[in-house]
């Protein structure tokens, strides 16, 4: 059991074939966890016999293949809540207990995967360094003097020392990219509001992301194909307007050679090289103008946003100053000097700056920077915590401010050992097609998975998000939609957007009665001029379109359905007879007005 990667192709791999059952795989991730010689990657375990019980659990059940993520180990930065584990946020006495799981917690739960526990962090996200806890410093999986990178500290080593296949952390300035860089791992930072933040201690609540940790880009993609769920409750969810970007001859955006701030020159030729490989992958590089990116970026620590961290736990700060890391206590407490007019200032700049950048973005589809200029060690910090801790955030802080997606992977290493990682950026809700490009960049040059060097990456977890010519389009209007909860069975099968659109007037919509989820009936009706019903076009391989056609269940099934544009592709539709009684929406226009009113 020992030689099977934590990895998901791998583990898929061996549950399919008999060679590992959920137990067995818990079993190794406990012995994995005991094994590991750095105390500070965990705040609070699950215990042996719950986590044990849950693998039972899922050894018994009838149908693993509808489970996305079956017995797949996985851990949670502590300032996510889980049902029964303490939530610290890095700070002892802010803790409490939950009753229930984060919304995105919940959804890994019932997609069959295995919490393992709550991971170390800089108390209270506030951090890039990893080393502002009082449950000590997690270590860097190559040089136990270097700094892990933070604040989603654990959650990194965690995966990158093979105890979980995958873990969630959170993203404010860096958080969920950081760390992935200096472990030599995948760090997934999605849009903003992509993935639900309810029951989440927040740093900066209108800028926090959860991110993922994998070892792949397509393991994190997996994971956020399960979790890319809107949610009605948290006030930040957002449903994504999908975009796409080109996945041939893109143009990407590369630092001008003045602008290549680095601690050493080795680093520096490494981000050469991930240039020239993604140039070999399809790119088009072209130098852009880094400064309104990181004018924006040097706002994170100013006027509102710091004073959006004092707001976010504002009562505790004011009460329990003591308490706190000295140098988050400085951070956080220093807001109070701000003024309401500071605030807004900030806001100006940063459209500004905004503005500035999209001149830009008129020049390139993504844009490739190095995660971070170097790797401090852990003396190094100590001796200038605030200094060295803010010059790591150099390319990392402007991305949420700006309202991108961006994916940090592996790019090297350095003569030392220690790795060196890139990342790529995009505008908001381009996340499928960046998952894409990234994947490409990541296996162009095998540089293993966290500290096994040596790994190869699975070919079963590879993206392939490019459509050939004989992929059949499908229409979909319901729980297939992006960010529905079906839509990761869409491309499980490989499936590929295409573009979002509607019928023609003459489709009426129902609410099939008596069905668990609810799903929508399409009728065509050739008397009735509505607003047309809202869906996506999708591309699927034949024969996954086959499997998707023979999973539906009656009374839906694959017609032609006709668009606005004038085409014709395959749909859902409903047989006539099952919507008689059947409660119509068509007024509304589509499913995400009624799904997200039910």
């Amino acid at each position: 059991m020992s030689t099977i990667a934590f990895d998901l192709a791998s583990l898929r791999q061996a549950y399919r074939e008999g060679l590992a059952s959920p137990v067995d795989v818990a079993r190794e991730a406990l012995q994995r966890i005991a094994d590991y010689r750095d105390p500070a990657v965990w705040i609070a375990r699950v215990p042996e016999s719950d986590v044990m019980a849950r693998a039972v659990e899922l050894a018994a059940h009838p149908h693993p293949d509808t489970l996305p993520l079956f017995g797949i180990p996985f851990a949670v930065k502590d300032n996510i809540d889980c049902a029964g584990l303490p939530t610290t946020a890095g700070c002892p006495a802010f803790v409490y207990t939950p009753q229930k799981n984060a919304f995105v917690v919940e959804h890994l739960l019932a997609a069959g995967a295995i919490l393992m526990g709550k991971t170390n962090l800089d108390q209270f996200a506030t951090g890039l360094v990893g080393t502002r806890s009082p449950y000590g410093a997690p270590r860097c999986v190559f040089n136990h003097d270097y700094v892990s990178g933070g604040s989603s500290s654990g959650s990194a080593v965690a995966v990158a020392a093979g105890l979980v296949a995958f873990s969630l952390g959170t993203d404010t300035a860096g958080s969920g990219r950081v760390p992935a860089a200096y472990n030599n791992l995948v760090g997934l930072k999605p849009s903003r509001g992509l993935l639900s933040a309810r029951g989440m201690v927040p740093a900066c609540r209108s800028l926090d992301c959860v991110s993922i940790f994998a070892n792949t880009v397509g393991d994190a993609d997996a994971v956020l194909n399960v979790v890319e769920v809107f949610d009605a409750l948290d006030a930040y969810s957002r449903r994504p307007v999908r975009r796409t970007l080109p996945l041939e001859q893109f143009r990407f955006g590369v630092l001008a050679l003045d602008a290549r701030v680095f601690d050493d020159s080795e680093q520096g030729a490494l981000y050469e090289k991930a240039v020239a490989r993604l140039t070999s992958a399809g790119g088009v590089p072209v130098e852009i103008d880094f400064q309104p990116f990181r004018k924006a970026g040097a706002l994170l620590y100013e006027a509102a946003w710091t004073a959006e961290r004092l707001a976010s736990i504002k009562e505790f700060a004011l009460a329990h100053a003591d308490d706190m890391d000295p140098t988050v206590r400085r951070i956080v407490l220093g807001a109070r000097e701000l003024s309401a007019v500071t605030a807004f200032e900030g806001q100006y700049r940063l459209a500004d700056f905004a503005r500035a950048a999209e001149a830009e973005w008129q020049r390139m589809d993504v844009l490739l920077l190095p995660t971070v200029p170097g790797q401090p060690s852990i003396a190094e910090v100590a001796a200038d915590p605030i200094g060295r801790n803010a010059a790591l955030g150099r390319y990392t802080n402007f991305v949420n401010l700006l309202d991108y997606s961006a994916i940090a992977v592996p790019a090297g290493f350095r003569s030392n050992g220690l790795a060196f990682g890139v990342t790529l950026i995009a505008p908001a809700f381009c996340d499928g097609d960046l998952a894409s490009i990234a994947d490409r960049l990541h296996r162009a040059e095998a540089f293993g998975m966290g500290a096994n060097r040596a790994a190869e990456l699975p070919e079963a977890g590879r993206i392939a998000r490019s459509a050939s010519p004989d992929f059949i389009e499908v229409f979909v209007v319901g729980a297939h939609l992006s960010g529905m909860p079906l839509n990761g069975d869409l491309k499980h099968l490989g499936a590929v957007f295409r573009r979002e659109t509607r019928t023609t007037p003459d489709y009426r919509m129902f609410v099939l009665p008596n069905t668990q989820p609810a799903k929508p009936g399409l009728v065509r009706a050739p008397d009735t001029n509505g607003p047309g019903i809202a869906g996506e076009v999708w591309a699927l391989p034949p024969d996954s379109f086959g499997r998707f056609v023979a999973a539906i269940p009656a009374p839906l099934g694959i017609g032609k359905v006709r668009l606005s544009d004038g085409t014709s592709v395959s749909g859902f539709l409903c047989e006539a007879h099952a919507v008689t009684d059947a409660q119509e929406i068509t007024h509304l226009g589509g499913w995400r007005h009624y799904s997200g009113a039910a």
